[in-house]
């Protein structure tokens, strides 16, 4: 048996289990960094540490203090908030009190929060502030089961009848530790593999989010996984930015603890890079939109820096693609990425003039990015790889515990998301969708048997609804989605049938609706009207004697349907929004092969045909 089949296979049934191993192992090591922001609101935040036995007391305070509240092995604790360092401590809190916590992002509306703590069953809510605890106030009647909130930032916020803040819940927890100072010990040393640490609700294509059950072997496997990968030591410093409340930020925080190097937090996107100097971090996970908008913000300082500026960035964009995908290949081929003089020379040159500061833009020690969630536009990819930005592209999903595949650091391969991690087994099945099998898959969906069942086999091999193909050398391609699921470049699943449903019910004059937006950073669609229905409402618009195509094209027909459309985003949650809109200068039909003999829509038709319109509308986005 090899060294990573021993350490996988030898691993402790929990995270948290491992955590308490970390902090005996390394209790005065650093192990979080995160911002404190100057009361007066202006300035630089200051940022402050924990080291691995502070972390662990706050953790311990945490879990007596919800084990005090009545909190029982597997019952749910959810968490509502951004990612900050409370978040983590809030985590590990719950799973050493045996419990298992239910993640809601804190962008989720009324309704659908109190759907998941209804459907969860969550006894406790961990919110973050006083927004937070709002949404679970004004559906306090549907939630029996809930029956304390605690709030992390407790400003403006009246506790008391079952409200207390982090603070107050501490420092109960603190109190009862030292009348039971075995008490974590102990239930931390109960925990069996099978039970349940994590619910993730993941939002199907049609109806209620599931919500996907990962026991606590799934997160002891990723921590000793990612640890075998070799991809990460003890002095880095990871910059976690990532939502905690989506499987690919969890599993950071898993790895982490495995091996012990230091995380600073900081959820605020809008502060990315203004962080990242400060921080100075050496890896980093992110989504695809990350790199686009550093990418298009490069441009676009460029281009603003005059026509020589923008030259010379065009000309070192090809020099860095090309010394990419040269070195990549030769290192694939021979082991060494070596690449030919000429181009050495030029890359130098490039290197010089631009991408020394892209690099200084990210901190200057940044090694390599892991990004996933989502498909990372190749070209992209290769630019920063040739910048000396080393982009890892990885795969996975909510049910697999999000890190499936990962690029092997200094081989890896710009357009493919590398190999399956030590212990996870891969196979194409004849349809061309990859099946996963191996310690990482979920254990079903919550209270939906019939669900689990349609994805999950007797014999553990899980169905993801993604084609791929696997090269021979073991690395996977995704080439297409089974199911048209829609996933942004953010990473947020979307089902357009769903909006597209919604946008029917609301506007009377849409025959219909495609919404495009798989690996995009916003939503669109493309819009047919029904004929005898605008034709009708031009007669009365100023616009009779018209054809169906003047009429669409017209101005006033265009604020029409902007009007339905905002309509419609007003009921979606914010990843889901139409940002534009293209009207279709016909309807759709059987004719064209855009929809079938039973009406349905033939997506690749209709976005093939109109692929200039949906160019058109994403054409200033980079830029943007």
């Amino acid at each position: 048996m090899s060294d990573t089949q021993t350490l996988i296979e030898n691993r402790p049934p929990s995270v948290a289990a491992l955590f308490l191993e970390r902090v005996a192992a390394t209790p005065d090591a650093e192990a979080y960094r995160y911002p404190v922001p100057p009361a007066s609101g202006e300035g630089a935040d200051d940022w402050k540490s924990l080291s691995w036995g502070q972390a662990a007391e706050r953790v311990f305070a945490i879990a007596a203090g919800l084990i005090e509240l009545g909190v029982q092995p597997e019952q749910r604790v959810a968490l509502a908030s951004s990612t900050r360092v409370e978040w983590i401590l809030a985590d590990l809190g719950i799973l050493c009190a045996g419990a298992a916590t239910t993640t809601i992002y804190p962008q989720t509306n009324a309704e659908e929060s109190a759907f998941i703590l209804s459907d969860s069953g969550s006894r406790v809510l961990i919110a973050e502030d006083a927004a937070q605890l709002a949404k679970a106030q004004e559906k306090r009647a549907e939630l029996p089961e809930l029956t304390h909130v605690v709030v992390v930032d407790a400003a403006g916020v009246e506790t008391g009848d079952g409200v207390l803040s982090l603070a107050e819940l501490e420092t109960r927890g603190a109190a009862y530790l030292e009348k039971h100072p075995e008490l974590i010990k102990e239930r931390v040393g109960a925990i069996t593999a099978d039970q349940l640490a994590t619910l993730i609700y993941t939002s199907g294509t049609t109806g209620r989010p599931k919500g996907v059950r990962l026991p606590h072997d799934n997160w002891a496997y990723m921590a000793k996984a990612i640890s075998a990968t070799g991809l990460v030591g003890q002095d880095d410093v990871q910059y976690l930015w990532l939502p905690l409340a989506h499987v690919f930020g969890k599993v950071l925080t898993s790895g982490q603890i495995e091996v012990g190097h230091v995380t600073a937090v900081d959820g605020r996107v809008d502060k990315i890079i203004e962080n990242l100097p400060v921080v100075q971090p050496t890896y980093m996970a992110a989504v695809p939109r990350i790199f686009e908008k550093v990418y298009n913000g490069v441009a676009a300082k460029a281009r603003a820096g005059g026509g020589a500026k923008y030259k010379i960035f065009q000309w070192a964009s090809e020099v860095s693609r090309e010394y990419a995908k040269v070195s990549q290949d030769n290192f694939r081929r021979t082991g060494t990425a070596a690449v030919p003089f000429a181009l050495g020379a030029k890359h130098k040159v490039a290197d010089t003039l631009v991408f020394a500061k892209i690099r200084e833009a990210f901190g200057g020690n940044l090694r390599a990015c892991v990004s996933g969630s989502a498909a990372l536009a190749p070209e992209i990819g290769y630019f920063f790889a040739g910048a000396g930005i080393h982009i890892l592209e990885g795969y996975g999903l909510t049910e697999s515990s999000a890190a499936s595949f990962v690029n092997p650091g200094e081989a890896y391969r710009t357009g493919t998301v590398g190999k399956p991690l030590p212990g996870t087994e891969v196979r194409i099945a004849d349809d061309g969708e990859i099946l996963l099998r191996g310690p990482g898959i979920m254990e079903g969906y919550h209270g939906l048997p019939e669900k689990t069942a349609e994805v999950l086999e007797s014999d553990g091999w899980f169905h993801t609804g993604d084609i791929g193909e696997l090269s021979p050398d073991g690395y996977l391609r995704i080439t297409d989605r089974k199911k048209d699921l829609i996933k942004t470049s953010g990473g947020k699943y979307i089902a357009p049938a769903e909006v597209e449903g919604q946008f029917k019910a609301v506007c009377p004059y849409v025959s219909n609706i495609l919404v495009h937006g798989a690996d995009r950073n916003f939503c669109t669609a493309l819009i047919a009207l029904d004929e005898p229905s605008i034709l009708e409402w031009a007669k009365e618009n100023g616009l009779d004697g018209k054809s169906y195509a003047e009429i669409v094209a017209a101005p006033a027909t265009v604020a029409l349907v902007e009007g339905y459309v905002k309509e419609l985003n007003e009921g979606l949650q914010r990843w889901q929004t139409i940002k534009k809109f293209r009207l279709l200068p016909r309807d759709l039909d059987v004719e064209h092969g855009e929809i079938t003999p039973s009406l349905k829509l033939k997506r690749p038709v209709v976005e093939r045909e109109y692929k200039h319109l949906i160019d058109e509308m994403y054409a200033g986005a980079r830029e943007a």
